[in-house]
């Protein structure tokens, strides 16, 4: 390029990269695109570290105005090496470009492994989290670590420094206006981000060098595929079996299989023989593809496909909230009289009806925040010794005394079933753990129990009690 020519500048606009003073026969790099609104050539933000390579490689003279994040002096204050699976963790990462994804199991120690990789990089950071409640986690852990202020973006607060807590919600909301004020983006329980709203918040930033933890990477609707373009690729991952024992509390699993009453076995026989007989009419058969789409489509349009759907969800709701499931749990509480125990519903009626019949604490979304912090803080102190919580519990916060799991109703969802599973693995000298799961026998309940449990950390867990 001559001297007489306009300089090329290479900028960040809303979340975008756009090059600037570009003579009509200059060839951009392949993420960019011509934007005729306004006549210039534009990329999408995440695209940057790629842009700036292809760009040096053919050693064009470019203006680079993109980047506002800063170089940082961090001295993470460790009292103790990390285990081996972190270590190597950290080194996969780096190996990866210091981006990539990291799958460990909950209480394993994503978090310190988060922060070996913050002290690697040391530049202006940003962490993601699902809820508030991680978001306010991650900052009380990044100011311990590193003994420096650190900003909050959500919950109230807009306040934006070279370490930022997040959530997914206000990400996506402000990276248009700070995606080039972090040089390295760590998202927590990165199987949200793939979502078709949370997935742009990766998309606006410029950050080279990103970092995705989770326990339960895959998603059933298989966008977790898009992870290695917006963050990297999978560069390490551990299962609970591989971690239990030594880095997680050893464990148990026990299924126990329960009678309906003949009341509600009745009104349950009725109720699946009602949707059966209009799946039969329609010649529909929900294990096939967009079978449960086309029910849903054909039961707005008869009063008989409407009945049909409420007797899917009444034989469901049977199914999963039995009364022998309250005796069952009756059983176990005075099994465990001094164990911290978790009970799972699948819905916040059953959750309030056992907090009533056994004076247990409950915890559903409707919880308010400081009501939900105080109940956590006196289970974690022993002055509270069971929760009851149908989802809100499944990730995002922090049990370590927890060790017995009773999940009386839930989905099929593999990634459900685990995470529950994980609430009580966090190690502590002489723990055991033990996810009892209580199923009505001869029910669709079967079917979403096997489902569910498709997973290395059921194969071969000890069955019982120790």
């Amino acid at each position: 390029m001559s001297d007489s020519n306009p300089e090329i500048r290479l900028a960040f606009d809303e979340g975008t990269l756009v090059l600037l003073d570009v003579e009509d026969d200059f060839e951009p790099p392949g993420p960019f695109v011509w934007d005729s609104r306004v006549g210039r050539w534009r990329a999408l933000a995440h695209r940057y570290r790629e842009i700036v390579e292809t760009l040096q490689a053919r050693e064009v003279d470019i203006r680079n105005i993109v980047p506002r994040y800063n170089r940082l002096r961090l001295d993470l204050r460790s009292q103790h090496p990390p285990h081996p699976h972190q270590a190597e963790a950290l080194q996969a990462w780096r190996a990866g470009g210091r981006r990539g994804v990291v799958v460990l199991p909950t209480g394993s120690g994503k978090s310190h492994l988060a922060l070996m990789a913050l002290a690697d990089v040391a530049r202006s950071t940003l962490i993601v989290a699902p809820t508030i409640d991680l978001m306010n986690q991650w900052y009380d852990l990044l100011t311990d670590a590193f003994g420096r202020e650190v900003g909050i973006l959500g919950g109230g607060y807009h306040e934006i420094d070279d370490l930022t807590v997040t959530t997914y919600d206000s990400a996506y909301m402000h990276m248009d206006r700070y995606g080039n004020r972090f040089g390295m983006l760590i998202f927590d329980e990165i199987h949200h981000l793939p979502g078709q709203v949370y997935s742009h918040s990766a998309e606006m930033a410029i950050a080279p060098y990103r970092l995705g933890l989770t326990a339960t990477l895959e998603r059933p609707d298989g966008r977790h595929l898009l992870l290695s373009g917006l963050v990297g690729p999978t560069v390490y991952e551990k299962g609970i079996r591989e971690l239990s024992g030594d880095y997680l509390s050893e464990y148990g699993t026990e299924r126990i299989q329960v009678d309906m009453v003949a009341e509600e076995r009745g009104h349950y026989e009725a109720a699946r023989a009602e949707f059966t007989k209009f799946l039969d009419s329609k010649n529909l058969k929900l294990g096939t593809k967009n079978g449960w789409r086309n029910f849903v489509r054909l039961s707005a349009r008869s009063s008989a496909g409407r009945r049909a759907m409420l007797a899917y969800r009444r034989y469901r709701k049977l199914a999963l909230g039995t009364t022998a499931k309250l005796r069952v749990l009756e059983d176990l509480l005075k099994r465990h009289p001094r164990d911290r125990i978790l009970i799972f519903t699948n819905d916040n009626e059953t959750v309030y009806t056992i907090s009533e019949a056994f004076l247990i604490p409950a915890i559903t979304h409707q919880t308010r925040t400081r009501e939900r912090r105080d109940t956590l803080q006196a289970f974690n102190r022993g002055d509270v010794l069971a929760l009851v919580t149908s989802r809100v519990l499944n990730e995002g916060v922090n049990v370590p005394e927890a060790n017995v799991a009773i999940v009386l109703s839930g989905t099929g969802s593999i990634r459900e079933h685990v995470q529950r599973l994980g609430r009580i693995l966090r190690r502590r000298k002489g723990k055991q753990a033990v996810l009892y799961e209580v199923i009505s026998k001869n029910t669709v309940e079967d079917t979403i129990s096997k489902r569910r449990r498709r997973h290395d950390a059921y194969d071969g867990a000890q069955k019982g009690w120790f």
